[in-house]
């Protein structure tokens, strides 16, 4: 019997409070129960201490850190303040008379405004409008009234331990659930307060939006008001006149990479002793945090008290100090760690740079994973404790704002005691190549494990019949394999395998290998590149720093560079060609993947490595494959995100939108450490019991048909991941592969 969240998951109007919830397990799985009514509370547990290591008569100990105290993570625990807040802003939104909801006037008519339905097109989400309401209620009513007090005082010693320099507000969001709408709206209640009360210091006119990458900002483009596609005016989300005042807003989008502070000159040894002379003058040979400030912010830097908009803030943190949390991780996790680190500091250092040159009025954290990363120096998993508004992706599922995932269950290897795609990398882990290795294309990619080529092979031939199914529906672009690898060796090994390779012999460029999946080739029958790539390398870390690419990586993708400078010739021209960089190049191709016309439209498969960025949102995307480790929920939501938009807004006669699926193929997600009998394995049949109402219907790729017959049971498998999506029991619940 199916049970009711898999026979009915959406229970919401997308518009109104939830008032229903699905009952699930303590565990986090979907219980047989009929829906319970009222709306499902905000609940995390903060991972539980790892050991720690002492020295004891020369031998290392293993003891429990169970002083809970010392991490502000456990200290400031968000879960109550998180429920206690949206009760408050329950009852001041029930409030009748506008006048009496203790706000600006502006903020009164913004807020009747976003609240209302008099939208030509879909008009704000409640998540959305809870999320700003958050913000407003903070600012506004809370902050003046002394019963409100200890909600603050949580906030300011949360933000003391972690962010001792800046005050952060955080609004988690699930993927998929609009949080540029959500910026667009904190921007129009901020600038157009300021606008008309000039000397508020609760508002200001100037903003910094900061992203973790160039996709990214170029998508936040939106949010300025001059913007062609402007969500204040395509979106309808400030009255008409209401922009004369917002069009006073500065507005500053960057990606964080541009608070690293570059050379002064370029002057070599000789011309550096030059210039000192010999009065031995000191030379700068780094610009100074005046000038980067310059060079990041512009005009921001003639005003006052600034608010700051995070976008992924997830990315963004001061690390604990006094913490040895990397001294217990090696290799790769190490680097990986160290890595984020860097990037967090460096994000966070913009911050506190600007707030002593100019002032910060507010920081906006936004991010539908806003969770402390491996490193920190705080336990990975454990949510930022001044969260203050919590819309998860179960709810985000239940009121139909995303899709709903489904995760197919075959797995060839029918021997082995567990399935072994699903744990691939503990299978293939120490068989791939290490960090570094084989940057001279001396790897022979028929090397790579054989569990590797049998679940490459298995997922190939699922997509062999999707990609017959979107021919024949004329839909004019191929769907899209994703391959997220751990470091440059693995992906270019796989890569390689997948769509071909050449070796230098004796001088000369020889095709060794056309390729093992025919629809990814990059060569012919006869070993010639195709003229049109079919799979692309990428590694999204680079592309997104907006520095040139890596001399390293520069020389394994330069065919493909090549090539695809060749297509945009005969496209654009040959200024056109010359005018790109490699690196924008790449970022072209990477995201217009699926775009008709576009550089990418005919990609059918990327090989990454690091993870795709969480703006890379190409919605052709089918397949997803994972060749490393995934140890936080953080990173098995980005992975699942990509598939979650969904592709229609029409509501249904029941004023709710209809139930639309995302197929994550490959067993890329696993669950551990799951309830005593709880079974990984899930049975074989027709899923389309998963979706009744539609088995009759006529096939098309993108409708929410089921489209594989043994894509089976799988909803069972998903829920109980969904499930420690909303109560994450331990950051180490689920891991992809």
């Amino acid at each position: 019997m199916t049970k009711p969240f898999y026979a009915e998951p959406i229970l919401n109007s997308p518009y109104e409070v939830p008032t229903r919830h699905h009952a699930l397990s303590e565990s986090g799985e979907p219980l047989n129960h009929p829906p319970i009514e009222g709306r499902r509370r905000s609940k995390y547990v903060a991972p539980v201490p790892k050991s720690r290591k002492v020295k004891a008569d020369g031998k290392k100990q293993a003891s429990l850190d169970l002083d809970q105290s010392r991490d502000g993570g456990s200290r400031y625990n968000p879960t109550p303040i998180i429920n206690e807040i949206r009760g408050h802003i329950a009852t001041w939104r029930s409030i009748p008379n506008p006048n009496d909801w203790g706000v600006t006037p502006v903020t009164q008519r913004l807020l009747q405004h976003w609240r209302n339905d008099n939208f030509s097109g879909p008009r704000p989400f409640y998540c959305q409008v809870e999320a700003v309401e958050t913000a407003i209620w903070l600012a506004e009513v809370a902050r003046k009234n002394k019963q409100y007090a200890h909600i603050f005082r949580h906030l300011e010693e949360a933000n003391h331990d972690a962010n001792p320099e800046i005050f952060r507000l955080a609004l988690k969001l699930a993927t998929g659930a609009g949080k540029t709408t959500v910026m667009a709206m904190l921007i129009a209640w901020q600038a157009i307060n300021a606008a008309r009360q000039p000397n508020s210091s609760l508002f200001s006119r100037g903003f910094l939006v900061v992203a973790p990458g160039i996709t990214i900002k170029d998508r936040l483009r939106v949010l300025k008001p001059s913007d062609g596609n402007s969500y204040y005016r395509s979106r309808e989300l400030v009255p008409q006149d209401m922009m004369p005042d917002l069009n006073k807003a500065k507005i500053e989008i960057v990606n964080y990479h541009v608070f690293q502070r570059r050379k002064a000159h370029e002057l070599n040894a000789v011309g550096l002793r030059l210039m000192k002379g010999w009065k031995g003058e000191t030379i700068e040979e780094l610009e100074t945090e005046g000038q980067m400030l310059q060079r990041a912010c512009g005009d921001l830097l003639q005003m006052k008290n600034v608010v700051v908009i995070n976008d992924e803030a997830h990315h963004c943190y001061r690390e604990r100090p006094g913490s040895h949390e990397e001294d217990d991780l090696k290799g790769e996790e190490k680097d990986e760690a160290k890595e984020n680190n860097e990037a967090a500091r460096l994000w966070i250092s913009g911050i506190e740079a600007l707030k002593r040159k100019v002032g910060v009025r507010a920081v906006y954290d936004l991010s539908a994973t806003p969770f402390f990363l491996r490193g920190s120096g705080y336990e990975e998993g454990t949510l930022f404790p001044w969260v203050v508004s919590d819309f998860s992706l179960v709810d985000a599922i239940e009121c139909g704002i995303v899709k709903l995932p489904r995760v197919p269950v075959s797995d060839n290897a029918v021997n082995a005691a567990t399935p072994v795609y699903r744990n691939l990398w503990d299978h293939i882990g120490k068989k791939m190549p290490k960090k570094g290795a084989g940057k001279s294309g001396d790897l022979d990619p028929l090397s790579i494990p054989a569990e590797l080529q049998t679940a490459l092979y298995s997922l190939y031939s699922h997509y062999e019949k999707e990609y017959d199914a979107w021919e024949k529906a004329g839909i004019g672009v191929p769907p899209v394999f994703i391959v997220v690898c751990n470091n440059t060796a693995s992906s270019k090994l796989i890569f390689e395998w997948i769509s071909g390779w050449e070796r230098e012999v004796e001088g000369e460029r020889q095709t060794k290998h056309q390729g093992h999946l025919e629809l990814f080739r990059n060569y012919d029958r006869n070993g010639n590149r195709m003229p049109r790539m079919n799979t692309l390398l990428i590694d999204s870390q680079q592309l997104e720093s907006g520095e040139a690419l890596d001399s390293k990586f520069r020389d394994m993708a330069e065919a493909e560079i090549e090539q695809f400078r060749r297509e945009i010739k005969e496209r654009e021209g040959a200024a056109a060609a010359d005018k790109l960089s490699d690196s924008e190049l790449l970022r072209e191709v990477m995201n217009t993947v699926g775009q008709k016309g576009r550089l990418g439209e005919q990609v059918r498969c990327v090989v990454s490595v690091s993870m795709l960025t969480e703006g890379w949102d190409a919605n052709t995307v089918t397949h997803i494959l994972g060749v490393r480790a995934f140890g936080t929920q953080l990173l098995c939501e980005q992975v699942i995100g990509r598939g979650l938009r969904r592709q229609s807004y029409e509501l249904n006669g029941n004023g709710l939108f209809n139930t639309e699926y995302a197929d994550i193929l490959g067993n890329s997600l696993r669950l551990r450490n799951r309830a005593p009998g709880g079974d990984a394995h899930a049975t074989e049949a027709d899923d389309t019991r998963l979706c009744p109402e539609r088995a009759k219907q006529p096939f098309h790729p993108f409708s929410t048909r089921c489209r594989l017959s043994r894509r089976a049971a799988v909803g069972e498998l998903f829920g109980k991941f969904l499930g420690r999506l909303s109560t994450q029991p331990d950051a180490r619940t689920c891991r992809a592969l």
